[in-house]
């Protein structure tokens, strides 16, 4: 039986990987084989190796060692610019149902998967399609991820909304504090926890660099089956 969770956030760079490989380590501290997949990534330098990304590189770290670059990022970009804009300059076309049938063989390989998306909910993959189309192929529980700052209230709302209007459900939202010296902080993670109807899963306080490996997270609910 495979636990599956699915990590998107208010926009790029708000902690999905921070959150993402957290999320891992506390699966592995239960003594589930869990593996990170980031199917999207721009913005890769060259390497011996390849393209390499360091969020995948980050995930490849907190995950099972078995898994490989190749399964962890499936489509892999240079130019450090919007996936489908990337896409299209490489001759790539982003194909939806390929990364499906993707995370299907990794659920079947592990117990537990999480997928990283691309920078926020309705970013576009293709000339007709977002992330959010993803979400739908994928069909697994949202963790949503809030970079704490100015503005964070209506960025959180209005991708809470459009997760809702999309089809999947939100298991829980993680609040990443971005701004450490941000006004009242309390009385805006307040207004949140009060209007997002999914549990606070935690709170993860401003530190550089970050360590997932002693992130403090709750494992939110999520969907379990053979597929993920």
């Amino acid at each position: 039986m495979t636990t599956s969770w699915l990590v998107t956030g208010t926009d790029t760079g708000v902690g999905k990987t921070v959150v993402s490989c957290a999320l891992l380590h506390r699966l592995r501290q239960t003594g589930m084989r869990a593996v990170g997949m980031k199917p999207v990534a721009s913005g890769c330098t060259r390497a011996a190796q390849g393209l390499v990304n360091e969020d995948i590189e980050a995930l490849l770290q907190a995950g099972d060692p078995e898994a490989t670059r190749d399964e962890v990022g499936m489509y892999r970009f240079e130019p450090p610019i919007a996936p489908h804009i990337a896409a299209a300059r490489a001759g790539v076309e982003i194909d939806i149902a390929a990364i499906a049938a993707r995370h299907r063989a990794l659920a079947h390989r592990y117990d537990a998967v999480v997928v990283e998306g691309a920078g926020g909910w309705l970013v576009p993959l293709g000339a007709s399609s977002v992330f959010a189309d993803l979400a739908r192929a994928l069909a697994l529980p949202v963790v949503l991820v809030v970079g704490i700052r100015l503005g964070c209230i209506n960025h959180a709302l209005l991708t809470v909304e459009s997760i809702a209007c999309s089809g999947p459900r939100l298991a829980g939202w993680v609040a990443n504090v971005i701004d450490p010296h941000m006004t009242f902080m309390d009385e805006n993670l307040d207004t949140l926890r009060t209007r997002i109807d999914a549990p606070l899963l935690g709170v993860v306080e401003h530190r550089v660099p970050p360590d997932p490996a002693h992130i403090a997270l709750e494992l939110p609910p999520a969907r379990r089956g053979m597929g993920g």
